[in-house]
C-alpha cells in the first residue's frame, strides 16, 4: 500500500506530519510518498537518525496556507503540496492519500482532478465520532453547504457504505438531522429529503434531533454541510471545555486528588474516547479516490492514525461499495 502524505498541510506542519508519518510506519506496513518542499522535509526526518526505508519525498515547490481560498488557490498554484498528492493519486502511483491543510481546497483540488463517482452529484466529508454505544458518523461536515436533497439521498447512501465497510455496522441506522422527530417537521428541503431516504434500501429511521447525536441509536447522521460543520466545531468546543472542567475541578482539594490517583485509569480511557486524534481523519466520500481529510490542528497522534484511515479505505474498497449502493438505488 502506498499513500501519498501532505507535508506542508496543518497548522503544526512539516514537523507534527513527518512525527505522525514515522509513528505509522513502526505499526503499519506500508510506503509513504511525503510531498512538499524537499529540503524541508529532508530537515525533518533528518531528525530520526538512519531515516525510513519506506518514505520517499516528491517535491512540491508551493504550499497553499489555511487563509487562502480554497477554488483561486487550486487555480494557481498548481504545484501546490494537496494538488501533488491528488494528481499522484489520480496518475494511480498511490493508493490513496491524506492532508491536514487547507479543507477547501482538498475538497476542490480532488472534485476537479479526481473527478466524482458515476452516479454521485456531489461530494461529502463524513466524521467519525464517539457515542454510547461505539462509533458514528455525521455528513456532510462542511464540502458542501447548499445542496439538494437527492445530495443528501447521496450521502446516505455513502455512508450506510463506510459505516459497513469501516465501522463494522451489519445493517447501520440511517438518521436525518432536523428540528423534531416528526416527517411533517422541518423546511420543504428537509421533508423532501425525508421523502427520498424513505424510499430508498438504506436502514432509515427517520428524522433525528441534536440531543440524539451521541445516543448511539443512528449509526449514520446525514445533513447539509453548514449544519454538519457547525454541529462538529461546537462537538470540539464543548470536548474541550468538559476536559478543562473536569481538571479545574479535580485539582480544586485534596480529597479530588486522591481520587484521580484511585481513578486515572478511568480518566485515561475518558480522554481516550473524546479525542479527535484517535479517529483520524475524515474521508472525502463521493470522488474518484481515497482521500482522507485531517484537522489543521491535528498532532502527531491524527496524523498516524489519519494514514491508517486512508489505507484502511484502499483495503476495504469503500469506493467500491459506495457504487454498490449507488447502482441499487438506481434500479
Amino acid at each position: 500500500m502506498k499513500i501519498a502524505v501532505d507535508g506542508m498541510g496543518g497548522d503544526f506542519a512539516p514537523a507534527v506530519v513527518v512525527d505522525g508519518v514515522m509513528d505509522a510506519l513502526s505499526e503499519l506496513n506500508h510506503e509513504i510518498v511525503l510531498v512538499g518542499d524537499e529540503e524541508t522535509l529532508k530537515k525533518e526526518l533528518a531528525r530520526y537518525k538512519g531515516g525510513h526505508k519506506n518514505i520517499t519525498i516528491y517535491h512540491s515547490s508551493e504550499v497553499v496556507s489555511m487563509s487562502d481560498p480554497a477554488i483561486s488557490s487550486v487555480r494557481k498554484k498548481k504545484d501546490s503540496s494537496i494538488s501533488v498528492c491528488v494528481g499522484l493519486l489520480k496518475q494511480g502511483a498511490v493508493d490513496s492519500m491524506m492532508s491536514a491543510g487547507n479543507t477547501g481546497a482538498v475538497v476542490c483540488a480532488a472534485s476537479l482532478h479526481l473527478r466524482l463517482l458515476p452516479g454521485v452529484e456531489r461530494p461529502g466529508i463524513a466524521i467519525v465520532f464517539p457515542t454510547l454505544n461505539g462509533p458514528a458518523m455525521i455528513i456532510d461536515a462542511g464540502a458542501n453547504i447548499d445542496p439538494k436533497p437527492n445530495h443528501l439521498l447521496q450521502y446516505g447512501l455513502m455512508g450506510d457504505a463506510y459505516s459497513r465497510s469501516i465501522l463494522g455496522k451489519a445493517n447501520p441506522a440511517i438518521g436525518l438531522l432536523n428540528i423534531g422527530e416528526e416527517a411533517s417537521k422541518g423546511t420543504d428541503f428537509i421533508k423532501e429529503t425525508h421523502k427520498l431516504l424513505s424510499e430508498s434500501r438504506v436502514n432509515f429511521i427517520g428524522n433525528v434531533e441534536g440531543r440524539d447525536i451521541f445516543t448511539g441509536d443512528c449509526d449514520v447522521i446525514v445533513c447539509d454541510g453548514f449544519v454538519g460543520n457547525v454541529v462538529l466545531k461546537v462537538t470540539e468546543s464543548v470536548a474541550f471545555t468538559m476536559v478543562g472542567f473536569l481538571k479545574r475541578e479535580l485539582k480544586s482539594s485534596l480529597l479530588a486528588k486522591m481520587g484521580v490517583f484511585l481513578a486515572q485509569s478511568a480518566f485515561k480511557e475518558f480522554k481516550k474516547k473524546i479525542d479527535y486524534a484517535e479517529y483520524g481523519g475524515a474521508p472525502l466520500l463521493g470522488v474518484n479516490g481515497g482521500v482522507i481529510i485531517s484537522h489543521g490542528s491535528s498532532n502527531r497522534k491524527a496524523i498516524k492514525n489519519a494514514i491508517r484511515v486512508a489505507a484502511e479505505f484502499k483495503e476495504k474498497a469503500v469506493n467500491e461499495r459506495i457504487m454498490e449502493e449507488i447502482n441499487k438505488w438506481k434500479k
